[in-house]
């Protein structure tokens, strides 16, 4: 199974498709973003559109009906572009995926296509990748290359978002863009609604910038758990809390080691925050040294009223020694499960 990222595929498209892709991951809106650019680099030429461009949903699918659309050749155009939507592998049959594969098989024999089967994020297990991907997913690989859209990184998302804000015509701080999602959550779908809300308020209002206030205003709050949540909850030794958001990562399949990451990351900028708020420094200097949204540093030194120096270097020390089970021995979730009852 050659497994590939987003990037690659973008490259990919532009120069040598081939001749089937399968979408899936936890960001259903780079999917579609995905899907309208092969559209866009694909059939240019809107003439011709129909007849190039074809689009199968689950609702009415079937093997036959995609084998049906494989055969026509492309009009006026090197290739044709095929894309199907909704299909569920969670609870396909073990015969509806053979027969799907059976036409996948045929692919090469149709070389003018480029199909696409884009799968929303809770609608095929993956496995853990990259080591050992889900029964299902190697099946699927065997005739489709797989692409992962992954959940973008908070860098990534601020990136973005500020570029949308600017598409808008609305400015936003670095540190604005940084702060979103920790508000809204991390849905770029979910996001780019946000943004357009925000930014449709801010110019109405004779306004230019995008503002903390406003956000708080106008725009919807996630519940969404982060490593800010978990971290909390461990320390503070809510014990079932922080499993039952142990069982969400799980449930996402988030690797172990990034958990485990975000949580070591958290526990130093609490050490740091609480080292300066002794020394007296103002809580904006210590998000400009820290590069943290104030926001967050006040969320921090809420949760410090309650959390002893010992107990933070304790944490970072279980951490340390969680973080060594991991890279010596398959542990998984285990040696997060015990960071949290031990603590």
């Amino acid at each position: 199974m050659n497994l590939i990222k987003e990037a690659d595929y973008r490259k990919e498209i532009k120069a040598s498709p081939r001749a089937g892709y399968l979408f899936f991951g936890d960001e259903d809106y780079l999917k579609t973003f995905a899907i309208r650019h092969a559209r866009d680099t694909l059939c240019p030429d809107p003439t011709f559109a129909f007849f190039n461009e074809m689009h199968l949903d689950a609702v009415d699918f079937t093997p036959d009906k995609l084998l049906d659309a494989l055969m026509p050749m492309p009009m006026m155009a090197d290739r044709k572009l095929i894309t199907v939507n909704g299909l569920n592998f969670n609870t396909m049959r073990p015969n509806e995926l053979d027969a799907l594969c059976d036409v996948l098989a045929q692919l090469p024999n149709y070389d003018y296509n480029v199909l696409i089967i884009s799968v929303a994020a809770d609608c095929l297990d993956a496995g853990y990748l990259p080591k050992r991907p889900s029964a299902v997913l190697s099946k699927l690989g065997e005739h489709l290359t797989p692409v992962q859209f992954e959940r973008c990184t908070t860098a990534k998302l601020a990136a973005w978002i500020q570029k949308h804000f600017a598409h808008n015509g609305v400015q936003a701080s670095p540190e604005f863009c940084t702060a979103m999602p920790d508000y809204c959550g991390h849905s770029m779908y979910i996001l780019a609604n946000e943004i357009d809300k925000l930014s449709y308020y801010t110019l109405s209002h004779g306004l230019t910038e995008a503002t903390d206030a406003n956000m708080r205003l106008v725009c919807t709050p996630a519940e969404e758990y982060d490593a800010f949540a978990f971290t909390n909850a461990i320390m503070e030794g809510k014990q079932d809390a922080a499993l039952a958001i142990l069982a969400d990562y799980r449930f996402r399949r988030v690797e172990p080691l990034m958990i485990l990451g975000d949580v070591t990351r958290v526990i130093c900028d609490m050490i740091s925050v609480r080292a300066m708020v002794s020394d007296g420094t103002p809580a904006a200097e210590i998000a400009s040294v820290l590069k943290l949204h104030e926001f967050k540093v006040s969320l921090y030194q809420k949760s410090l009223r309650n959390t002893s120096e010992k107990r933070l270097h304790r944490a970072l020390e279980a951490c340390t020694a969680a973080d060594t089970s991991l890279k010596l021995s398959p542990q998984g979730y285990t040696a997060l499960e015990r960071l949290i009852c031990t603590l």
